[in-house]
């Protein structure tokens, strides 16, 4: 089993980095519709996904939004980290088969119940940036090293 151990806020320091990895999936795309309740056709229905500019299905905007939450959650600050708010850009369509990578960097912090602003950026295999933004959150006090949670297998279909 893996261990997430986090950053407290006095740890983190203007300038910090920390990366985060993931290639979309057939799965993620259904899951990701299931549980947000969005069933664009857009993202499902390759006939319809055919027919628009993207040519193919594309990944929900929100599930890279959602790479970056993963990323402030396991990463960097990690376990304790609440998320205040996000800022996101959308640049380019994620397609099945990309994979992600989560770019953070510490850009400011506040005293003020320990507030971190995060530059955010989502590229794609190719290093195009596929999402920009911000986000804040209130990064932890206390050092903590948990063991990951081990989450159930899931089957479609």
């Amino acid at each position: 089993m893996s261990k997430l151990t986090n950053y407290t806020f006095d740890e983190l320091a203007i300038g910090d980095t920390a990366t985060f990895t993931r290639t979309l999936e057939e799965k993620d795309l259904i899951l990701f519709a299931a549980v947000s309740g969005d069933i664009n056709p857009l993202h499902l229905d390759p006939e319809f996904a055919s027919t628009t500019p993207f040519k193919e299905r594309i990944a929900h905007g929100a599930w890279s939004g959602s790479l970056i939450s993963a990323a402030l959650a396991n990463v960097m600050p990690g376990p304790g980290t609440v998320y205040l708010g996000q800022s996101l850009k959308f640049q380019r369509p994620v397609k099945l088969g990309d994979t992600l990578t989560v770019q953070l960097e510490v850009k400011e912090k506040q005293e003020r119940r320990n507030q971190v602003t995060f530059i955010t950026q989502v590229v794609n295999q190719e290093g195009k940036t596929v999402v920009s933004g911000e986000a804040e959150v209130m990064a932890p006090k206390e050092k903590m090293t948990l063991e990951a949670p081990a989450l159930p297998p899931i089957r479609i279909g």
